[in-house]
């Protein structure tokens, strides 16, 4: 008795200090399927975790899923089994390179891409309730203009746009930040030009997206870099692994750590907006109780 008292009380505790400190969030998204998005998202999460920071990847393509397949990860969890109340969150957690701490989603299950939104909010809602330590949340959306793919955008303090220097891409890419700025307030993007095959090719893809973005929405958009295409990246993804880890000199591998030490310093809102996030009540102070969880 005595045993779980003190663990009940170091689990509170933990919880405690884990409410002092916020966490930023990274909502890695696309216009289309095909640009790159999870790759992006998983070497980005690894990247920043080398730096020694508690990052967590969470997998939000919730009915194709392939963050696992990825980095070649084996799970027995995934966030289906947790919206079915067959395991918890932290159940479903896996360790990947540097401690970077996984959540796989359920892939070719309809059910999964299907949720309800009282559904993604209480996955937004676990969050909150989680006892590991996190500094760095990044979400791998689906593409498009999915339900899930606009709620997840909209909870995360940034997000980055993954566009390739097609055309279907960029209007695809366009279409997804005004839905999200003008449906769901999102003012802010990063973009990020991927498979990029000359040089001053990205800022040009920037440059496209923008000055569509100034005359007919009210975004702010940055420029987050080019990601140059390379066949190391290809070996990488064929062998399961980031890139950053396998081939660390191959010119994507550098592009995209550049990317991490720019959104390490990309800053975290000192308060609410006013809408479901992740993490919000360490935002304000406060813990939501377990049994709100997943309601």
């Amino acid at each position: 008795m005595r045993d779980t008292r003190l663990a009940r009380n170091q689990a509170d505790t933990l919880m405690q200090l884990n409410a002092s400190r916020p966490v930023k969030v990274i909502a890695v998204t696309g216009g289309k399927g095909g640009v790159g998005k999870t790759t992006v998202s998983a070497n980005l999460a690894v990247s920043i975790a080398s730096q020694g920071r508690d990052v967590m990847l969470v997998d939000a393509d919730l009915g194709l899923a392939n963050v696992d397949v990825v980095l070649g990860l084996h799970t027995r969890f995934h966030l289906g089994h947790v919206v079915k109340g067959e395991c918890s969150l932290e159940d479903a957690i896996v360790t990947g390179p540097h401690g970077l701490q996984i959540v796989p989603a359920a892939s070719g299950i309809k059910r999964m891409a299907n949720l309800s939104e009282a559904e993604q909010a209480g996955i937004i809602r676990a969050f909150s309730d989680l006892y590991h330590r996190v500094e760095v949340l990044v979400i791998d959306t689906a593409a498009g203009l999915h339900d899930s793919v606009l709620t997840f955008s909209q909870a995360a303090h940034h997000v980055v746009v993954v566009v390739c220097d097609e055309p279907a891409s960029i209007t695809d890419a366009y279409g997804l930040i005004k839905v999200l700025s003008r449906e769901h307030g999102v003012q802010r993007f990063q973009i990020l030009a991927n498979q990029t095959r000359r040089s001053g090719e990205g800022p040009d893809l920037f440059q496209k997206i923008s000055r569509v973005c100034d005359r007919f929405l009210n975004v702010t958009l940055e420029f987050a870099g080019s990601v140059p295409f390379d066949d190391y990246l290809r070996r990488a993804v064929q062998r399961q692994t980031a890139v950053v880890e396998a081939y660390p000199a191959s010119i994507s591998s550098m592009a995209l750590k550049n990317l991490a030490v720019k959104a390490d310093k990309w800053s975290v809102p000192k308060g609410a907006r006013g809408h479901l996030e992740f993490f919000v009540e360490r935002m304000v102070g406060a813990r939501i109780s377990p049994s709100t969880v997943l309601q």
